[in-house]
């Protein structure tokens, strides 16, 4: 992956997490590593899973794992 495009990637994922208002919520997203964040960006902007796979380098079961595993703690959140 070019410079270029990680330092976009990182700018979006920062531009996700300067976008939270819940505190609570924005302490969980914190320990949730990068690529899992870029995933759910890709996500967001409409990427299908088969698409993201060779973009972020894991294979689609390796996404299916980390969204998850973010579901789980998302869901400890809400309680």
């Amino acid at each position: 992956m070019a410079d270029t495009e990680r330092q976009t990637e990182v700018h979006l994922v920062t531009d996700l997490l300067d976008e939270i208002e819940n505190e609570n919520l924005y302490r969980v997203l914190l320990t949730v590593d990068k690529r899992t964040l870029q995933i759910v960006l890709l996500k967001m902007q409409g990427y299908s899973t088969k698409e993201i796979a060779p973009f972020v380098g894991l294979t689609t079961g390796a996404i299916y794992a980390r969204m998850e595993h973010l579901r789980k703690k998302l869901k400890d959140f809400k309680r």
